[in-house]
């Protein structure tokens, strides 16, 4: 991947992030975290994943939101990033953090009943 399409997709990650988070007023958007970007090689496309704090209806309700905003944050980004062609903006939920804690209350349950901790 080119030092170009990685410096643009942290532009895009920092930037949609602000958008979500100051600009869009949708009252569905819980706590939302871009997790990734991948920009397309030729800038046409553009995949967001997110992660939202929260049961599965909050994150059906969030992807809802984010779905209907997605006109507004391309806009936008095309007022903070110079592009030649703003790329389609598709939102993805990004279940990796969830997994990941998971995994971590999995460890702490086995390293509580592994072992006594004084041998």
């Amino acid at each position: 991947m080119s030092q170009r399409i990685r410096r643009l997709q942290e532009e895009i990650k920092k930037e949609a992030s602000y958008i979500i988070h100051h600009r869009v007023k949708d009252p569905r958007l819980g706590f939302v975290s871009i997790t990734g970007v991948e920009l397309s090689r030729d800038l046409a496309y553009c995949r967001i994943y997110i992660s939202v704090l929260g049961d599965e209806t909050a994150q059906q309700q969030t992807m809802e939101g984010l779905d209907k905003a997605t006109g507004f944050i391309r806009s936008e980004l095309a007022k903070k990033i110079r592009f030649r062609t703003v790329p389609q903006l598709s939102f993805h939920y990004d279940s990796s953090l969830e997994y990941g804690s998971r995994i971590n209350a999995i460890l702490k349950e086995l390293n509580l009943d592994g072992g006594s901790g004084s041998e």
